[in-house]
């Protein structure tokens, strides 16, 4: 198989990642430089960074959701020594985080070793709406709402539009339901700040149809078997 796609089937990172790593120089296979193109199995050794790839395809694939707790990285591991998702699940596989949630936003996250679901989920034509809760300071005008619906322009580009509900107003504090089908970095934070507005609490309710429920911040579960179904029909 074609070592980009070998790599991203066990979920080491997209096959575009991949590429990359190999146009650095950092990626070799039974000692040798890794070129753009070969062809590699789950015989060879392969190194990113000096650090052993584990290359069973085939390994059961384990599936989790996770409720992220605040100043916890949405990361594999951390050369700061920071605590990651991936420690807060007790686990002998190798798992990765499927996308990412700010450091310091809570919430849904979803966790497995399967490279293909990984990639499903997280390539831009797959739009999943995630649905977030978020409170800011100020109360947000109807017409910045609008705004924010139809997407606003921020220093990446345009946003795409927004599904915006129970917007409720205490004490100059607004409350709201925020879904969006993009990945960019910080991106409900930077559209709310865009406005002038601070945000004092983000958490994910939702990735498409998966929901939080009543899994205490922290805590974890596997998916259900109806669950991983769901994902891979989206």
């Amino acid at each position: 198989m074609r070592i980009n796609k070998f790599l991203s089937t066990l979920g080491v990172a997209s096959r575009r990642a991949i590429d990359k790593y190999i146009k650095e120089g950092k990626i070799t296979v039974n000692g040798n430089i890794a070129t753009t193109g070969m062809d590699i199995n789950e015989n060879d050794t392969i190194l990113i960074d000096g650090k052993k790839i584990e290359t069973n395809i085939n390994e059961k694939k384990v599936y989790f959701m996770l409720n992220k707790p605040l100043e916890v990285l949405s990361a594999s591991s951390d050369d700061r020594g920071r605590k990651t998702v991936v420690d807060l699940i007790k686990t002998d596989k190798r798992i990765f985080p499927i996308g990412r949630l700010d450091y310091m936003t809570s919430g849904l996250i979803l966790l497995t070793n399967d490279g293909e679901l990984f990639n499903k989920i997280v390539h831009p034509k797959s739009e999943i709406f995630k649905k977030y809760y978020i409170k800011i300071f100020g109360e947000i005008k109807r017409e910045e709402i609008e705004e924010l619906k139809k997407g606003i322009l921020l220093d990446d580009g345009k946003t795409l539009t927004a599904k915006i509900s129970g917007i409720k107003y205490d004490k100059n504090k607004t409350s709201m339901y925020i879904s969006i089908r993009e990945g960019r970095n910080r991106q409900i934070r930077r559209m709310i700040e865009k406005f002038g507005y601070k945000v004092l609490m983000l958490r994910r309710e939702k990735i498409g149809e998966l929901s939080l429920g009543n899994l205490a911040e922290g805590k974890y579960r596997e998916l259900t078997k109806e669950e991983i179904e769901y994902l891979y029909s989206i």
